[in-house]
């Protein structure tokens, strides 16, 4: 089982340790004491699990973080019900991860809900920060958190998450911080939802709903592949044509991105880009994204 650590001066004596064992022993996959991060948020899935599996491949000392951030969620929405459920993750990371930091908000925060933040910028309040507005602020703040406290070689984000991804790869870009992101495909249920933790809060008929966003982006990608006359719109209309079928799922965001700039692409892009998605099935709020080539 991993060792779970509530406090910053206990982990970073941990992660000390753990480096001091590794020089000398001379480890072959780790001979500095590599320390890989996976950040999350607790209530652990499979898809979580595969992020992890993919930080142990790397080699070195895995540190999982759980903690639910409290500054990324904003008035309204399920921080009080946000599941948590330490004592199974811990289980599920046993022979994975090495330490858990499971920290307390007032360990995180003691001074209370800081002042002191890292902004997400104009892509930061588009898409996901439009209806969230604040999160990604949030998001970016306890990231650079942990980055700080744990002084991680190498941190590891699903895919799942594209536009998170994206700002914490800038936040790493512009602040010259000294961490390798490394991005794992989104893990999915046989019949294609992407997983998260909200699944949870889905009953039978919503979970049959909810596949429609993966079922619709494998539609866009469809026509994407196939040069199909009108190009981004016909994407962007095969996507929606799916997601009309299923009443229970209201759509919030429907937009085609370029990769690297996350700005929605212009009427005739050809080439790589990213379709994103964000729609209510019952009270469960879902996103999901695919990366397709438009022909």
């Amino acid at each position: 089982m991993p060792d779970v650590v509530t406090t910053i001066p206990e982990l970073r004596a941990r992660i000390a340790s753990g480096r001091r064992d590794a020089a000398l022993e001379g480890s072959a996959d780790a001979p500095s004491g590599r320390v890989v991060l996976v950040p999350t948020m607790g209530a652990l899935h499979d898809g979580h699990l595969r992020l992890v599996s993919h930080a142990k491949d790397l080699g070195g000392i895995v540190v999982v973080s759980i903690f639910v951030n409290p500054l990324q969620f904003g008035p309204g929405e399920d921080l009080d019900r946000y599941p948590r459920t330490l004592d199974a993750d811990v289980a599920k990371l046993s022979g994975l991860a090495d330490i858990v930091f499971a920290p307390s908000p007032a360990e995180m925060y003691p001074n209370g809900a800081t002042e002191t933040r890292v902004t997400a910028g104009a892509i930061g309040s588009l898409y996901e920060g439009a209806s969230r507005p604040g999160h990604f602020d949030g998001m970016l703040t306890v990231v650079a958190k942990l980055f700080n406290i744990v002084g991680p070689d190498v941190a590891v984000f699903g895919q799942k998450d594209a536009q998170q991804v994206h700002l914490v790869g800038r936040m790493v870009d512009e602040l010259n911080l000294p961490v390798t992101i490394a991005v794992v495909d989104t893990v999915r249920e046989s019949d294609g939802l992407a997983l998260s933790s909200r699944n949870s809060y889905l009953d039978p008929a919503g979970r049959a709903a909810a596949v429609a966003l993966s079922q619709a982006l494998a539609a866009a990608k469809a026509a994407a592949s196939t040069g199909a006359a009108g190009g981004v719109d016909a994407v962007l209309a095969a996507a929606r044509a799916r997601l009309d079928t299923e009443p229970a799922v209201k759509l919030d965001y429907l937009v085609v991105v370029d990769p690297d700039s996350f700005l929605a692409v212009a009427e005739g892009h050809h080439g790589p880009a990213v379709v994103l998605v964000a729609a209510r099935v019952g009270t469960t709020r879902l996103i999901d994204n695919e990366r397709i080539s438009i022909s």
